[in-house]
């Protein structure tokens, strides 16, 4: 088996755009009817475009790029509450997926960056990745946190309505680094384990778990004593009403 790789890496800042949406405006008009005045309440769709903050326009950079413990150098987040911090310090996607996405969605090309990913990886996905799973990447040591779950700001970027549920559902997610030692990284270095504390719990089977955990509690509480699941997974899973 090759070794696995980093075949691209991008990074992007928040930015402002613009979308086009249809709101209904309500107009409130008094009419006379038999003999009394009543309110008549009109919505009337009107086009209008409204602004939305999102780092997910990443470009992809060459040579060596700072990895500090909450991301790369040049990258950052819009909605830091759901993104961002130090156990969401790289979002990493499997380049094998890229082929089988543009298979599905006929007309569109997606660059490698096209999931938010800062880490585009080929050789590495959701099943055969494990949380706690410990890599280096050249100088930097990175940890698997958590999967990534799929926002509605995917699906938006390219304006493709069910593309978020689609991600989740098929589970091409991707998945979280958090940065154990900083260093410099570069696209082509190998990804190299380390250590693998928890080969029962790979990203895909903790997608599956997280899906069903209303129904298998007994699933999701044994993945929540995984000590190193990200802190907000395993609040998620251990709520007695998730």
């Amino acid at each position: 088996m090759d070794m696995p790789y980093i075949i691209s890496i991008q990074v992007g800042k928040p930015k402002v755009s613009w979308v086009k949406t249809i709101a209904n405006i309500t107009n409130s008009f008094l009419l006379r009817m038999a003999g009394a005045f009543r309110r008549i309440l009109l919505k009337t769709p009107i086009m209008m475009y409204v602004p939305w903050s999102t780092g997910f326009y990443k470009k992809p950079v060459e040579g060596k790029v700072w990895l500090g413990k909450w991301n790369l150098s040049g990258d950052g987040q819009a909605d830091l509450k759901s993104h961002g911090g130090p156990e969401k310090a790289v979002l990493a996607y499997s380049a094998e997926h890229y082929p089988v996405w543009c298979s599905e969605i006929s007309g569109l090309a997606l660059p490698y960056g096209a999931f938010g990913e800062n880490f585009t990886v080929a050789g590495l996905t959701e099943k055969t990745v494990c949380i706690g799973d410990t890599y280096t990447v050249g100088e930097a040591r990175l940890q698997v946190s958590q999967p990534r779950q799929p926002c509605w700001k995917i699906s938006r970027r390219w304006r493709i309505r069910d593309l978020a549920e689609r991600v989740k559902i098929t589970g091409r997610t991707g998945w979280y680094f958090r940065v154990i030692t900083e260093g410099y990284v570069e696209c082509g270095l190998p990804v190299v384990l380390l250590d693998r504390p928890f080969p029962r719990w790979t990203v895909a089977h903790a997608n599956e778990i997280m899906k069903h955990r209303r129904k298998d509690r007994h699933a999701a509480e044994e993945l929540a004593s995984c000590e190193l699941l990200s802190v907000n997974w395993r609040k998620i899973l251990s709520a007695k009403h998730p």
